[in-house]
């Protein structure tokens, strides 16, 4: 049977899309009937694989927007400006079409709900798609969590509507950060720093494993700052992008 699982995780298969959603003007969000999928852990990705009609190929790697329920699985795609992929999936495909998809990969960025401490969740632009999958896994669980979420200005918030009904909860902290234009109202703007993860993320005391997900150079400050600070390296665990 383990065999057989690993089996189908590896083999392209077609889903359907169900449904697409706009999630900011660059992304968005596609809902995937998948008649095979063997289910995922919180944070794991998959594999996107297109055809054109001359039988070029091109694949990509996308993380997975939704914890696993037993129904549809989600993606979210922000759009690379001249790639082969993303502007299909975010411009292009529509519900009913097919698409080939090969996972779920992945078996470090993953959350379980039989891990033990608090959960400190840190994205950067649509870096907060696995972290997204991870606060659906954890709804109704004992597990505390806090998300730290980088965006450059209000209208490239992704998943807009469930962050606010997050933040307005008691379960999960959510603080947005911009880097380039704020609210009205938003005293700051600027990059995490040192400062802003003292003041908003988990003390080294208290355990926790952070997740930090986002573009190369962004995982990477953010992960020395961490470390700077005293929290256990063995506690931070990162994905990189772009």
């Amino acid at each position: 049977m383990e065999r057989t699982a690993i089996r189908r995780r590896l083999t392209w298969q077609v889903a359907t899309v169900a449904d697409v959603r706009r999630e900011t003007p660059t992304a968005r969000t596609i809902v995937l009937e998948v008649p095979d999928w063997p289910g995922h852990l919180a944070g794991q990705h998959l594999d996107v694989r297109l055809t054109a009609p001359d039988g070029y190929r091109a694949s990509r790697s996308y993380s997975i927007a939704s914890a696993w329920t037993g129904g549809t699985i989600e993606l979210t795609v922000e759009e690379v400006p001249g790639g082969e992929v993303s502007p299909y999936l975010v411009d292009v495909l529509k519900a009913g079409d097919p698409l080939e998809i090969r996972g779920p990969v992945g078996g470090w960025f993953v959350w379980k709900p039989e891990q033990d401490g608090p959960v400190q969740l840190i994205g950067g632009g649509s870096g907060v798609v696995p972290l997204r999958s991870m606060l659906q896994a954890a709804a109704g669980t004992s597990t505390p969590m806090r998300l730290l979420y980088s965006v450059r200005r209000p209208e490239s918030v992704i998943y807009v509507q469930d962050l606010k009904e997050l933040a307005a909860s008691d379960d999960i902290d959510v603080r947005l950060v911009y880097t380039r234009e704020a609210p009205a109202g938003e005293p700051r703007v600027g990059r995490i720093d040192a400062e802003l993860l003292e003041q908003y993320a988990y003390k080294p005391a208290d355990g926790a494993t952070t997740y930090v997900c986002g573009p190369t150079a962004f995982v990477e400050t953010v992960a020395d700052l961490l470390v700077a600070a005293g929290h256990d390296p063995a506690r931070v665990r990162t994905e990189r992008f772009g």
